[in-house]
């Protein structure tokens, strides 16, 4: 019955957002609700479950889309997208651009969380389709495919190493398993489904369409891709932070503090302010009127991602996740193809991967512990399941949707069919190099 529930209120939110033309962020408020008081919360205690998804979703994700919605601006205005563009179209030819976009995210996601990652790289997308008149979704979604694997299956990524912990699995083993599947993931989910979806119109967020420039205008090569990619390099550099001995306290708390991904995307938007800004002769105020357009932009964009964590929280807190756990646990199945399962099924009625993931875990772990798993591939095998048939409850599903601008149809007809096709593609690399472990 729970699981009715929650399919009907999901049903309910996408219909009021594409046939009722609702505002999705009103449109996921009226389902947090609806789905709070049907699955059992407590009338006085919804809208504390609402108030606390939507200050948890945003409160780690808020000042990272606004800064990086900022440096996409600033980028894009300057020239430097445009010239990125360029230099990319000819290493590596128009051809081929989608390529070298899927090595970049594949490259960035190692280190990068997939929100940073997204609103770094998606100027950059925008600039080259733009500017050459090509299928943004065809050109983009292998980048992105790329950025969600390095996210869901690869350490220094939040949910592998809570699952590695849970599984007490090596984090080096890990990060080489998760590297063999990975490829041929990002390759089906990537390159070749996007071929199916050449003729997907997709008109993005105003703010990153560029004007192009004169090439006298433009900054030069380092200049532009230094200024765009210094938080890249930055955080790539914070992962070699925990081998440093480091003893004294107060140097340890400012390292914890140029670690934290925020107070990077902020330096690197401050360093790109000069860069990009004052040094190709930009007034600050002109500059900062960049700023505030692109804000007004990713204003919509906060909410709707705001009211996914509210639908969010009231699932969690309604025990669903535990429920379907539950009820999974004694399916005779091979414990690898269990953990997916559990991971997906979760996924598919909370929303959130973490919570997934970590919930198959904790039904999981006892098989784990009792040998007969590589417990690295069980890490891989629940990651990839939790990263399964992403959707209207999902913050990403939308956070896609709407810098793209695209229907609910069509991003289901991409984003989520490619999270989808990652997902088994996981399963299938992890039971085929099971067999050589």
């Amino acid at each position: 019955m729970t699981f009715l529930i929650v399919l009907a209120c999901l049903l309910l939110l996408i219909l009021l957002v594409s046939w009722g033309k609702f505002n999705p962020f009103l449109a996921l408020l009226f389902t947090a609700i609806a789905a709070g008081l049907l699955l059992g919360i407590p009338p006085a205690k919804l809208p504390a479950s609402i108030q606390k998804g939507i200050g948890d979703t945003l409160g780690s994700i808020v000042l990272i889309i606004s800064f990086g919605a900022m440096l996409g601006k600033l980028v894009s205005d300057s020239g430097a997208a445009q010239k990125m563009a360029a230099v990319l179209a000819k290493a590596f030819g128009i051809n081929n651009i989608n390529w070298a976009l899927l090595v970049t995210g594949f490259v960035v996601g190692i280190p990068m969380f997939y929100n940073v990652g997204f609103v770094l790289l998606v100027p950059l997308l925008f600039s080259i389709t733009y500017q050459y008149r090509l299928p943004v979704v065809y050109v983009g979604l292998p980048m992105l495919a790329a950025l969600s694997v390095m996210h869901g299956f690869l350490p220094p990524h939040p949910s592998p190493v809570a699952l590695a912990a849970q599984f007490n699995a090596s984090l080096g083993l890990t990060l080489i398993y998760g590297l063999i599947i990975a490829t041929p993931a990002v390759l089906l989910a990537g390159p070749l489904f996007a071929r199916t979806l050449k003729g997907m119109q997709a008109k993005p967020l105003e703010s990153f369409r560029p004007n192009e420039l004169p090439s006298e205008q433009l900054p030069g090569t380092f200049n532009a891709f230094i200024s765009a990619l210094l938080p890249v390099v930055l955080l790539a550099a914070t992962a070699a932070l925990p081998y440093l001995q480091v003893n004294a306290p107060a140097a340890k708390g400012w390292l914890q503090f140029f670690s934290d991904p925020t107070i990077l995307l902020l330096l690197s938007l401050l360093i790109a302010l000069y860069s990009l800004g004052i040094a190709q002769g930009k007034s600050i105020k002109t500059v900062m009127v960049s700023f505030a357009d692109a804000m007004k932009d990713v204003t919509p964009l906060l909410l709707i991602i705001g009211g996914a964590g509210a639908l969010k929280q009231v699932l969690i807190d309604s025990g669903v996740s535990t429920q379907i756990a539950a009820g999974m646990s004694n399916l005779s199945l091979p414990p690898l193809v269990l953990g997916w399962l559990i991971a997906a099924i979760i996924r598919i009625a909370v929303g959130s991967a973490t919570v997934a993931g970590l919930t198959a875990a904790g039904i999981i772990a006892p098989l784990v512990t009792q040998g007969g798993v590589t417990p690295e591939l069980m890490v891989l095998s629940v990651g990839a399941g939790s990263l399964v048939c992403s959707h209207v409850n999902d913050s990403g599903f939308w956070m896609y949707k709407e810098y793209f601008n695209l229907s609910i149809r069509d991003t289901f007809r991409s984003w989520t069919l490619m999270e989808t096709i990652v997902a088994f593609a996981g399963l299938g690399g992890v039971l085929v190099l099971d067999r050589f472990v």
